[in-house]
């Protein structure tokens, strides 16, 4: 395995500890890819939290109100995986080798353990990730996501499926995905989409179809029904915060349930009068929430 580091884009800081808005992109040579991500915070506490991102999402989508909260305390790496956004390679068609990238990004880091925070499909590899590397993860924060093999993940509705997999995504396509009906939701939905375009320099690269597919082919298979896979969740053993919106359409609250019930150590929080992108309708709670956990004794 060959290494290197670069930094390119950003510039300054907005704060102490950096921002999401201002961190340069760096990239990391493995291999024969260049992985690209972001790195600021509070280098005084270790480990670093590693961010792992929704399906076709890329660096950008990232609430800066949020990250940028919990890198008062620490770290924060925010990761494109392989062919995600400006991260060069094909993207893998499966969890597993999704994940066995990210494994490979944080040795080459030289990283021993890293705190995690998976939203959605970035949760399902936060998943695989402590249990292919047990050691790797400190403590786990698993948002909008479901475990291997549970109950309505498998097949979308309609509705969800004709706005996460459109050819376009628009601002009324988000908010129908990530956001509540309420007129509170959809107002904090508008205001969460305008700080993804605040950033003006070294922006990530658009996902592209190539990504949506490969990835949407990674979540239906993880998804097919399979009770005996949900016993794998024993082999996660670290603290892991379950956390998600009450009216979560892409990931039923009922497998944030199970994965509550079915973790060793495990406690769950549900957000009211939202959907998927509760962490974007509540980034300053639920940023708070996030760091009394991982600094809990």
């Amino acid at each position: 395995m060959s290494t290197t580091d670069q930094s390119r884009g950003g510039s300054g800081s907005s704060n102490e500890f950096g921002s999401q808005l201002t961190a340069e992109n760096r990239s990391i040579k493995v291999d024969r890819e260049t992985f690209v991500y972001r790195r600021f915070g509070n280098t005084r506490n270790s480990p670093p939290m590693l961010c792992l991102q929704h399906f076709r999402g890329n660096l950008d989508f990232w609430d800066p109100i949020l990250v940028d909260r919990i890198a008062q305390d620490r770290e924060v790496i925010l990761f494109a995986n392989r062919g995600v956004g400006a991260s060069t390679g094909v993207v893998p068609d499966n969890v597993e080798a999704m994940t066995r990238d990210v494994i490979l990004f944080v040795r080459a880091l030289g990283l021993e353990q890293v705190d995690v925070l998976g939203f959605s499909l970035g949760g399902h590899i936060a998943q695989e990730l402590a249990l292919m590397q047990p050691r790797m993860v400190r403590r786990l924060v698993l948002a909008g996501t479901g475990p291997q093999g549970g109950s309505g993940l498998h097949r979308w509705s309609d509705d969800v499926y004709a706005h996460a997999c459109a050819d376009e995504i628009n601002a009324e396509t988000a908010l129908n995905i990530f956001f509540s009906g309420s007129e509170e939701s959809r107002a904090k939905g508008m205001a969460y989409l305008g700080r993804t375009q605040t950033r003006q320099v070294g922006r990530d690269e658009p996902t592209d179809l190539a990504t949506r597919d490969a990835q949407f082919a990674a979540l239906t298979s993880w998804g097919i029904p399979d009770p005996s896979k949900l016993n794998r969740l024993a082999g996660i053993t670290q603290p892991v915060f379950v956390a998600i919106g009450d009216n979560d359409t892409m990931m039923p609250v009922k497998n944030s349930q199970l994965l509550a019930d079915r973790l060793p150590n495990a406690h769950l929080r549900i957000y009211p009068d939202a959907n998927h992108g509760f962490l974007n309708q509540y980034p300053e709670l639920f940023g708070d929430h996030v760091r009394a956990f991982f600094n809990a004794l």
